[in-house]
């Protein structure tokens, strides 16, 4: 994003998060329960202070040089006048042990951890964290995630970690956004009987279904910044 093009997109992300709060006092159960995530991936750090600016202060990124690389950019503005408050920074992509070192300082909430090494990887560098256990309902090869009837094992183990275990994740299958709706009832249920309060679902194409299931987080990208921008080849 150039500098004009965010000085733009300030007015319109500000719009764009009041829709999606209209959206979700329409279509969850309990609005008050349900936290808006905004994914910058891909987009700089004024795609940031332009969620931030629109009251929107959980971040969320997948790919540790990027989240890094915008917190120090925010850092270094911290103390300019009429600056933004920090963000509280979920971690959304698939966890790299030789990577949480650098992103612990950082990460308030991870949102997708999958194994057990992964947790103690977490709560070596950052005890009492929260953390999200990331469901696998779909099966497909190279997803990540944990399997639905290996969930309630893998809380139970990360209970004994000095972590926060605060709900599930998962990414609905693709297709229809009605197909979903077994996979975000089957993640609620599961959080339920776990005794879990948070289940983050819910992107921008099947917001509206996931919040009808019982989300209480909502990871939002497209909706709020409009097309991501390619990704640059290594």
């Amino acid at each position: 994003m150039s500098d004009t093009d965010d000085t733009q997109s300030t007015a319109a992300v500000a719009d764009r998060v009041a829709e999606a709060r209209s959206r979700i006092a329409a279509a969850a159960p309990d609005p008050s329960r349900v936290r808006l995530v905004a994914v910058t991936k891909g987009f700089g750090p004024d795609a940031v202070r332009a969620a931030l600016s629109a009251g929107v202060t959980d971040i969320g990124e997948n790919y540790a040089d990027e989240l890094v690389g915008k917190a120090d950019a925010l850092a270094a503005s911290g103390g300019e006048p009429g600056s933004v408050p920090l963000p509280r920074w979920h971690f959304l992509g698939a966890i790299q042990r030789n990577k949480v070192a650098r992103l612990a300082p950082l990460v308030g909430c991870w949102q997708s951890v999958a194994r057990i090494e992964e947790g103690r990887a977490i709560a070596r560098r950052h005890p009492g964290v929260s953390i999200l256990v990331q469901v696998d309902v779909v099966g497909a090869q190279g997803r990540n995630g944990c399997r639905p009837e290996d969930v309630a094992e893998l809380v139970t183990a990360l209970r004994h970690e000095e972590l926060d275990v605060a709900g599930l994740m998962t990414i609905g299958p693709p297709g229809p956004a009605e197909a979903s709706r077994p996979a975000f009832a089957l993640v609620r249920d599961l959080a339920t009987g776990l005794g879990l309060a948070e289940c983050s679902m819910g992107m921008t194409d099947d917001m509206d279904v996931a919040l009808a299931e019982g989300s209480t987080m909502i990871r939002l990208g497209r909706a709020l910044f409009g097309e991501r921008p390619p990704r640059p080849r290594a």
